[in-house]
């Protein structure tokens, strides 16, 4: 399972919902079977999320409040705008999008953004990407 947050381009209501997978959230998208749950509108795209973080072993709880986890918490949503504005979302072809503008040799590069294997992640390491 996996959960996404979503954003209704029409109405800018954000909202959680889970999937299976990566491969049914894109399914669901391109059948325009997503849909606000405010405004009933398909159309929905997933925003940039920041990974879950696993508890320490000793259980110990994070402080919200806490100045220092403020700061970080407001520069990750900084780096999330920041890519959301600058950069295309590619989905799951990230790895052949990042191979077909690597090896065309543009002048000008196009910013991306998408998910991968790790398998896949791998290869492009390997092949300097």
């Amino acid at each position: 399972m996996i959960k996404y947050k979503l954003i209704c381009k029409e109405c800018k209501n954000l909202f959680d919902s889970w999937f299976s997978s990566s491969k049914e959230y894109e399914r669901l998208r391109k059948k325009k079977f997503l849909n606000c749950i405010i405004c009933d509108s398909q159309n929905v795209e997933k925003t940039l999320m920041s990974p879950s973080i696993l508890r320490v072993a000793n259980d110990s709880k994070i402080n919200t409040k806490d100045k220092k986890y403020k700061k970080i918490t407001k520069k990750i949503i900084e780096y999330q705008k920041f890519i959301k504005k600058n950069f295309e979302y590619v989905g799951e072809n990230f790895a052949q999008e990042a191979r077909s503008l690597h090896y065309k040799n543009k002048k000008t590069p196009k910013n991306i953004y998408g998910t991968s294997t790790s398998e896949e992640l791998k290869e492009l390491r390997e092949e300097g990407i």
